[in-house]
């Protein structure tokens, strides 16, 4: 399940949350929080933490998105890349120690630095958080983008 949400994560009904989190833990289903999605009900319930930021900004401003483990199914044909405008995240990301760190986030600005695209196994699950995404942004139509959340999919898929 691929979840993207920017506001009002509050509105998703608690019966939602619970199906997808016993989808993840139970049944074995991938879910794939984009974005503004780290503030998600189910992205929350199944790290167990607040997944809060320690720095964001809308400046628009390029995100160096570099290629961290080149070896993951999540990073097949993808090479380091440029968003040309993007919102900011920074570090810390609270979120529990991930299984693995594919991408990590270099933004113009000021080199802040945030790992942008993580996993780990929940249950029989499987969770690919991605950073990317801000809604005011072609981000979804960058090619890197489309591939690697193709790629995540297909991670999710296999067992």
């Amino acid at each position: 399940m691929v979840w993207w949400g920017h506001q009002k994560h509050d509105k998703v009904p608690d019966e939602v949350v619970n199906r997808v989190v016993k989808r993840v833990k139970n049944d074995g289903m991938c879910f794939i929080p984009l974005h503004s999605s780290h503030l998600s009900k189910p992205f929350i319930s199944l790290m167990g933490t607040k997944c809060k930021l320690g720095s964001w900004r809308e400046d628009g401003k390029q995100e160096y998105i570099h290629v961290f483990n080149r070896k993951h199914p999540i990073a097949n044909e993808i090479k380091d890349f440029i968003i040309e405008q993007e919102e900011m995240y920074g570090e810390p990301f609270e979120v529990p120690k991930p299984e693995d760190v594919i991408f990590v986030s270099i933004f113009e600005a000021d080199g802040a630095i945030f790992r942008s695209g993580l996993t780990w196994k929940v249950g029989k699950g499987k969770v690919f958080y991605f950073r990317p995404g801000h809604e005011t942004y072609p981000t979804y139509r960058n090619e890197n983008v489309k591939r690697i959340i193709k790629n995540a999919v297909l991670w999710g898929a296999s067992t």
